[in-house]
């Protein structure tokens, strides 16, 4: 499976198409049943302002890591991290770990990424009891593909499977990417938007 091959298939034939074929005009977050899960959680994470880097390999992973670094300028800069593998993994770059809300970071795992909102599905198996509020204000999240699921509805359930005995606590949806004034409505009560980018390994 290849999201970017699939996506690129998809819009090079919809271009093609001629007005008069064309069925009524979808909103652009109307969930669309038809698309493979991995084709709508993409187009609706890149519409809620994520910055989403596809790998297919590890070295994929550490590469585009790196270019994050570089583009932000965070090399030796402090990085709020909650889990001990990740800081393993990403150890080669003169980062240093700790809980601190004006790190320039935030990395961590999640639960799963929903495909119908382009959502991110965390617990406090990622963020302990903290609210989204209390992390710093850039995200790096490192996922695999395996982990798009349709909706909250099914991770949830995939939750309560992974946890059998002890489900995790302060389960929440990180979903707005970036800020955008007079935006505010009941959805979205309670969460902050994040500049967050999404390094997604293919593991299919």
């Amino acid at each position: 499976m290849s999201i970017f091959n699939k996506l690129f298939k998809q819009k090079s034939s919809s271009s093609s198409e001629s007005p008069s074929n064309k069925g009524p005009e979808r909103g652009k977050y109307m969930p669309d049943i038809t698309a493979p899960a991995d084709e709508r959680f993409t187009k609706h994470f890149i519409l809620n302002g994520g910055k989403f880097l596809y790998c297919i390999d590890m070295d994929e992973v550490h590469e585009s890591f790196d270019n994050i670094l570089l583009e932000n300028d965070w090399y030796e800069q402090e990085a709020y991290c909650m889990d001990d593998k990740l800081q393993k993994l990403f150890d080669g770059y003169n980062l240093e770990f700790g809980h601190n809300k004006e790190s320039s970071f935030f990395l961590s795992t999640c639960e799963n990424l929903i495909a119908d909102d382009g959502s991110l599905l965390v617990s406090s198996n990622q963020i302990k009891e903290k609210k989204l509020k209390e992390l710093p204000q850039n995200f790096v999240i490192f996922a695999t593909t395996s982990q798009i699921v349709n909706n909250i509805g099914e991770g949830l359930r995939g939750i309560k499977k992974k946890n059998t005995g002890q489900i995790p606590t302060n389960i929440t949806t990180i979903k707005n990417f970036e800020p955008k004034e007079g935006t505010k409505d009941f959805m979205s009560y309670g969460s902050s938007a994040k500049n967050l980018y999404l390094l997604l390994l293919e593991d299919l």
